[in-house]
């Protein structure tokens, strides 16, 4: 009888091991190979300053109160209140020490599109790497060039403050495994040229849905509400649904454009809060990738505001 527990609890370790193993494995960081960088080309800055306005960088990576050129100085200190902890914005400007100057592209890359920092651990989803997974290596190259004509800035911003067992960077492989995915939000059966560029500035680089899309209890998306409006992740009030059941349900794609570019809204208002820093980012893309999120925006699937 005791041979049969010993071994029953033989077996019974060597599975928990077992599956240990199997677990670690499938939420390791995974880094893209090298020749996926290798193939973003010859880097090309003007598009590089494009991407950089698409994905708002400015917004969270500048000082905090920064006005003028000193927003280009991308220091770091915002600190980002959620209900997990106080996530501290990092330095990314240039400098070899406090920054990233001394990062490579397949560094860069893969903190940007795998959440998987320079020395291969994983990193929080502030940084909206599930968003910014769909985004091309061309486009993550251009950005990395661009972010490397900007001043430098020798600020260490601290470390986040998180408490256990959110402090625990192991589990994020596990987020990541039930969240990082690089397939499209929306299925957009016959979709156009047009289409799929807004399809992708939108559930990319722009990270619209890290704001408008309402999360379940670990904070990943509720997929089936894209875009469906959600608490405001650093204060009071809601960020608005703007699926074509939403707050823009009446909007036209012409309206869009213009409130993109100029901030102004059908109804005579014109653009606030947090959505105001936002509109100042994508008024400088051309109009073409205005008139591509507009008509994305008409072509997903409406929802009513969530309860």
């Amino acid at each position: 009888m005791a041979g049969k527990i010993v071994k029953t609890l033989a077996a019974l370790v060597v599975l928990g091991a077992v599956g240990a193993g199997a677990f670690l494995w499938i939420t390791r960081p995974q880094p893209h190979p090298d020749d996926f960088w290798a193939s973003a080309g010859t880097p090309d800055v003007k598009n590089g300053e494009l991407v950089f306005s698409m994905g708002g960088c400015v917004s969270c990576h500048k000082a905090p109160k920064a006005e003028g050129a000193q927003q280009l100085v991308l220091a770091g200190g915002l600190a980002l209140n959620s209900p997990f902890g106080i996530f501290h914005v990092p330095n990314i400007s240039p400098d070899e020490k406090a920054g990233i100057g001394a990062w490579t592209l397949a560094q860069f890359g893969n903190a940007l599109t795998r959440g998987v920092g320079p020395d291969g651990e994983h990193l929080y989803p502030s940084l909206p790497y599930g968003s910014y997974s769909r985004m091309t290596a061309k486009d993550v190259g251009d950005l990395f060039a661009y972010i490397k004509t900007l001043p430098k800035s020798d600020n260490a911003t601290p470390p986040h403050e998180l408490g256990f067992p959110f402090n625990i960077r192991l589990a994020l492989g596990g987020w990541k495994f039930l969240y990082l995915d690089e397939a499209p939000r929306v299925a957009l059966a016959n979709a156009d040229g047009k289409v799929k560029r807004g399809q992708y500035i939108v559930e990319g680089p722009g990270h619209c849905g890290e704001c408008h899309s309402p999360r379940d209890r670990l904070g990943g998306f509720q997929a089936d509400m894209w875009l469906a409006g959600a608490p405001n992740p650093e204060g009071k009030g809601r960020i608005p649904n703007i699926t074509p059941e939403g707050s823009i349900a009446s909007w036209s794609e012409a309206d869009i454009v213009t409130y993109l570019k100029d901030g102004n809204t059908p109804d005579f208002d014109f653009v606030g809060g947090a959505m105001a820093e936002v509109q100042k980012n994508i008024a400088k893309l051309p109009d073409t990738d205005r008139e591509a999120i507009a008509v994305y925006l008409k072509a997903i699937p409406g929802h009513s505001n969530p309860k």
